[in-house]
């Protein structure tokens, strides 16, 4: 799967079908460091009593991601990339209240194929 964003080609692939890679620039990363706040884990709190998806949460966690996502973008246009292949996701726990998101993959420049 791919799409494109802000004129970066980012997929999860080793490749991108109808293009050819002619330069690896190097690993690309973007962290972001999130807190749950404490109004939000009262209402989670309530929340999980009952089941269900915790809303807050969810949107907080793709919030991270995106942002996540973003920083890596930037730093593949620093290095002058115009594709990122091989993208992931990892987060970890840093605290009782923190995670933190990470974004990496190949920042590579690419061409159509003919």
């Amino acid at each position: 799967m791919s799409f494109r964003e802000s004129d970066i080609l980012i997929t999860t692939a080793q490749e991108l079908s109808g293009y050819k890679i002619v330069e690896v620039k190097g690993v690309v990363i973007g962290i972001t460091v999130r807190s749950r706040g404490l109004g939000g884990n009262i209402v989670a709190s309530f929340r999980s009593l009952v089941g269900g998806e915790i809303k807050e949460y969810v949107e907080m966690a793709e919030q991270a991601r995106i942002q996540a996502l973003e920083r890596m973008i930037e730093r593949a246009k620093a290095l002058g990339a115009n594709a990122v292949i091989n993208v992931r996701f990892d987060s970890n726990e840093l605290a009782q209240n923190m995670d933190e998101i990470i974004a990496y993959g190949t920042a590579v420049v690419v061409t159509k194929s003919i």
